[in-house]
């Protein structure tokens, strides 16, 4: 914690008071995502980067090692990355793993220029009147689902033409971040949409993607640039969390100074895996553009049916994991989680008991005292329109948890 090194430390969090007030100001921060490639693709229930960057610069220094276990999109790293701290982020989707790869590599500019021109190009190879690209295995395994009908056949088409075009550039990483232009598109374009967008809107789409997203990596490439001793190393991992402590790409190394999470919420529903389509239908359309693989229903992703009555599953899969997470730390460790849940009466208290039984200890923000329940609590920001319509429900907060190693 040598960033705060110089000032006053509080019994209970260690940082200052002055710290604490930033972080609370950032978690309750209602703007839009936005800056470096944090909106490369709104991947559900993320972060939020003034939070996640308050909370890096609060608990570490350059060159430590920050851990997020159930990193989703990424924006831990991304963060981590910008500010000189190495990452490792792990995540049980490959989807996750894709976008946050992709949001972390710092393309050269040989590679940029090549996408520059590909984007040019791009709006030229949607036509109706042209084949698409056939991706026979995916569209054998139901990556189209709900992608056939007569209001969505033409943007499938779009997008396979779009892919196809990505699909020939030369370099791997170039290829990765041209599917992602296509993902973030596709995304717009599909995802919860109550009218979908003709053709011209989504190639303008596909346009002003392009264009931010590259606008986005200049200012990440820039933001590590500044200092070249601060250049720091991201490893993302297609793993569950259990077990963690025991990946030979993390056991041997330094042990992490935080590790910033945020893993899926207790009996909320929440879709990691699918978009809705053509009235809330499910398609697994994200992993055919970003060219990967799932074979898993949404328990897989929530740890567990939400409808259980004592969500029985999910509770014996954070304990495994939480086993796992503490067994990452050391006395120096500060474990930051951010949870929502669908009844917090009960859920809240049994979660702390998993922290608990992990061997972890709940500490506090001195000036929270007085408020609620002397927790950090934050109104869940940019909830989707139909999420929306509910009003204000237990989900429709998140709880920052504080813990750490006794000493």
């Amino acid at each position: 914690m040598s960033i705060v090194g110089r000032e006053e430390r509080n019994e209970s969090s260690g940082i200052s008071r002055a710290w604490q007030h930033r972080i609370v100001e950032a978690a309750r921060d209602s703007s839009h995502v936005s800056g470096f490639t944090h909106n490369f693709y709104k991947y559900p229930a993320r972060f939020s980067p003034k939070f996640v960057r308050a909370v890096i610069e609060a608990f570490t220094a350059p060159g430590d090692l920050i851990v997020d276990p159930f990193m989703g999109g990424g924006t831990t790293l991304v963060e981590a990355l910008a500010l000189g701290r190495h990452a490792i982020g792990t995540d049980v989707s490959s989807l996750a793993v894709f976008v946050a790869q992709v949001k972390t590599t710092l393309l050269n500019d040989d590679e940029i220029k090549t996408l520059e021109r590909w984007a040019k190009r791009l709006c030229s190879r949607i036509n109706m009147q042209r084949p698409g690209f056939n991706f026979e295995k995916y569209a054998a395994n139901g990556y189209h689902r709900h992608l056939d009908n007569r209001m969505t056949w033409r943007l499938r088409k779009a997008i396979e033409q779009a892919l196809a075009s990505a699909v020939q550039l030369a370099s791997p990483r170039s290829e990765a971040f041209a599917r992602c232009v296509v993902l973030k598109s596709a995304q717009w374009a599909l995802d919860g949409r109550k009218s979908l967008p003709d053709l011209q809107e989504f190639r303008e789409s596909l346009m002003r993607s392009a264009k931010e997203m590259i606008g986005g990596l200049f200012e990440l490439r820039t933001a590590v640039n500044e200092d070249l001793s601060r250049l720091a190393t991201v490893r993302c991992l297609n793993r569950s969390a259990v077990e963690v402590e025991n990946d030979e790409q993390i056991a041997h190394g330094a042990k992490p100074k935080l590790i910033l999470t945020s893993p899926p919420y207790p009996g909320i529903h929440v879709l990691y895996h699918r978009w809705q389509v053509d009235g809330r239908k499910e398609t697994p359309a994200p992993f055919w553009i970003a060219n990967r693989l799932d074979g898993s229903g949404a328990a897989y992703y929530s740890m567990g049916d939400r409808k259980a009555a004592d969500l029985r599953s999910y509770f014996e899969q954070i304990q495994a994991a939480l086993n796992s997470i503490a067994g990452l730390c050391d006395e120096d460790t500060t474990v930051v989680q951010v949870v929502a849940f669908s009844e917090p009466s009960w859920q809240l208290p049994r979660y702390l008991e998993a922290n608990y039984l992990a061997g972890l200890e709940e500490i506090h923000l001195s000036i929270m005292v007085g408020e609620r329940d002397g927790r950090l609590w934050r109104p869940v920001p940019n909830r989707k329109w139909h999420a929306g319509q509910l009003g204000e429900t237990p989900a429709s907060q998140e709880v920052v948890l504080f813990h750490k190693l006794p000493a």
